[in-house]
């Protein structure tokens, strides 16, 4: 394999903020920027000092790149995916990975006989605190999980249109129906601690209050339950008037248990049977040295400095390992489905009052 790999971008506003972690990843060259917006591209490629520059993405993906970052509209990741997947191009793709049951059977497919890689850049999964969390499960010290928690509450309206008053892919994609249509960065992490999928949604909302011209709810809860009968909790918030809290989780099992701080001063705290004085909060960080994994034990700078809390930088790193070493995406299409598809079947099941839906098993789709 010839290294760099040259990289692609679509999507250049959204992309563009990929480019530092691209960079300090030495065995990749960002070689190409693709938008539709003339502007928008000149002002991204000026900016990051990229040569390559395309208003249209088939161009761009015949021009020599061995990989893409798909950074695009979300109703546009899993097409775009699957056309540079066809032309044997490996694919970085924004969450989430697909709008629709059918693009997630159009997109495995496409993985599945392609002979390049494909992983969704869940960010989230690689923040620090999760890492960690992770860890933590997988040395026991949690006993048997059961409940777990993750919300995502961020005040989107101002990006609901452009300067000009037109409207955004969030118009449409994020708030444009009801339902969990944004929750993998809250699902994903908890899902990487159970280790198994969701097999059941329900999904119910308060009512488009604070903004009724559009159909989302203000608040959405999506109430999982895994193969083994455990419970996750998302909520969802792009809508009320508050400050952000986009990175709360929480987990509880027979031994142990763990909530992220919602904010003004509040800090990681856990309690471990095995680990604690009586029944009392701890710091989550008080563990770090002996069980935070090497990758943010001793973190390079560039991951220090990473946007989303380093993940932006670990997306890139572990993917191009992936390809490098020929080995599985630490999120692969398995993963991204599991992430993604119970979202999909939230948005049936808030139309159905909340009713209790399958969720399909991507593996049989």
């Amino acid at each position: 394999m010839d290294l760099p790999l040259r990289v692609g971008i679509v999507g250049a506003p959204r992309g563009g903020g990929s480019i530092s972690a691209l960079r300090a990843v030495t065995e990749v060259e960002v070689a190409a920027l693709c938008d539709i917006n003339a502007d928008a591209l000149a002002a991204a490629a000026d900016a990051h000092d990229v040569a390559g520059r395309f208003t249209e993405y088939e161009a761009m993906l015949d021009s020599g790149v061995d990989m893409v970052i798909v950074a695009t509209p979300m109703h546009l990741h899993a097409p775009q995916a699957i056309a540079a997947l066809d032309r044997g191009i490996h694919v970085m793709s924004e969450v989430t990975a697909a709008v629709s049951v059918e693009q997630c059977v159009e997109l495995r497919d496409a993985v599945l006989a392609s002979s390049a890689k494909y992983m969704m850049a869940e960010n989230y999964c690689y923040r620090r605190e999760n890492v960690l969390v992770r860890s933590l499960v997988e040395h026991g010290l949690f006993g048997e999980i059961y409940f777990g928690e993750g919300e995502y509450i961020h005040d989107v309206k101002s990006l609901h249109h452009t300067a000009d008053g037109k409207p955004t892919w969030r118009y449409y994609d994020q708030v444009g129906k009801r339902g969990c249509t944004y929750g993998t960065h809250s699902l994903g992490p908890v899902l990487q601690w159970f280790g198994e999928r969701v097999v059941t949604v329900s999904c119910m909302g308060t009512g488009a209050r604070t903004d009724p011209e559009h159909p989302m709810d203000d608040t959405v809860l999506m109430n999982c339950v895994t193969e083994s009968g455990a419970l996750i909790k998302v909520r969802l918030d792009m809508m009320s008037n508050r400050p952000h809290v986009m990175d709360y989780y929480s987990l509880q099992g027979t031994k142990g248990c763990y909530e992220a701080p919602r904010g003004f001063g509040a800090r990681h705290k856990i309690w471990l049977e095995d680990h604690s004085d009586g029944v009392e909060w701890r710091s989550l960080w008080d563990l770090s040295d002996e069980f935070m994994p090497e990758m943010w034990k001793n973190p390079p700078e560039e991951a220090k400095r990473a946007g989303h809390g380093g993940g932006d930088y670990y997306t890139v790193r572990e993917f191009v390992d992936a390809i490098l070493n020929d080995t599985d995406p630490p999120i692969d299409i398995w993963d991204t489905l599991d992430f993604t598809l119970p979202g999909l079947i939230s948005e049936q099941s808030i139309l159905q009052d909340g009713a209790p839906l399958p969720v399909p098993d991507p593996r049989s789709l």
